[in-house]
């Protein structure tokens, strides 16, 4: 599910980052690419295929887990046909502003994992095309290697991040997500600085299905005291003191 853990633990905080639709924006329409010509592929009608992806990826938080689940089909034949497939070259391009952000974190404070629910040869590329691979420490993925494969918002999937990156204190784990239901599954395991990533007013897809971005959010910190921006650059200040100061 993951890189190999470190060999030894600290005192650091863990900035966990969520990849797609976070690290990059919504407005790429890279979500919309994802996952319905799969449903379509195994001969539903387009209207069932379309309502089968919404609801798997209601119930799962990630749409292939329903069809792991309940159509056993290949997980990596899955991804190969999917997320593979997507042209990201063409989509995304390196990003400056994102790589001196995550430079600029105190890593004598904090480390930086990624945490996504792609494989690990989707997380890569992203981070590849984006630049910013040598800023990240280490990747925890869903590992479509296995059919009982955890994902976010599974308490499990939460449990293993911090066990291969070898850290202990969920108190000290600082996540940012584009999905409210994620961070707040997290928060409620005890992961003490959440903040959830949302570009107000943008149309992404969700589980197949378009959706108006923050329609179900109210601004400012939600109900959970949770932070909600819209730029990541916004964490220089609501993770003030992970940051270097000069």
């Amino acid at each position: 599910m993951s890189t190999q853990p470190t060999s030894t633990q600290d005192d650091r905080y863990m900035i966990w980052l969520d990849i797609d639709n976070t690290l990059y924006s919504a407005s790429t329409q890279i979500s919309a690419a994802m996952g319905e010509p799969y449903f379509l592929s195994l001969g539903f009608p387009e209207e069932e295929a379309s309502e089968l992806h919404h609801k798997y990826y209601t119930q799962y938080g990630l749409a292939l887990r329903g069809l792991v689940r309940h159509h056993h089909i290949d997980a990596l034949d899955f991804d190969r046909k999917c997320d593979g497939s997507l042209p990201l070259e063409q989509i995304l391009k390196p990003d400056a502003k994102l790589h001196k952000l995550l430079e600029d974190i105190d890593r004598s404070k904090a480390r930086v994992w990624a945490l996504t629910n792609a494989y690990q040869t989707h997380a890569r590329r992203v981070l590849r095309i984006l630049g910013i691979e040598d800023q990240v420490e280490g990747v925890v993925f869903c590992d479509y290697s296995n059919p009982q494969f955890a994902c976010k918002p599974e308490p499990e999937y939460f449990h293993n991040a911090m066990q291969k990156a070898n850290f202990q204190d969920p108190s000290k784990c600082c996540f940012v997500d584009d999905s409210k239901t994620n961070i707040v599954a997290a928060k409620q395991l005890g992961w003490g600085r959440c903040v959830h990533f949302c570009e107000r007013g943008l149309v992404a897809v969700e589980g197949g299905k378009p959706k108006e971005i923050g329609q179900d959010t109210a601004s400012g910190p939600d109900e959970e005291s949770i932070a909600v921006i819209s730029d990541l650059e916004e964490l220089r200040a609501i993770w003030s003191d992970l940051f270097r100061t000069s």
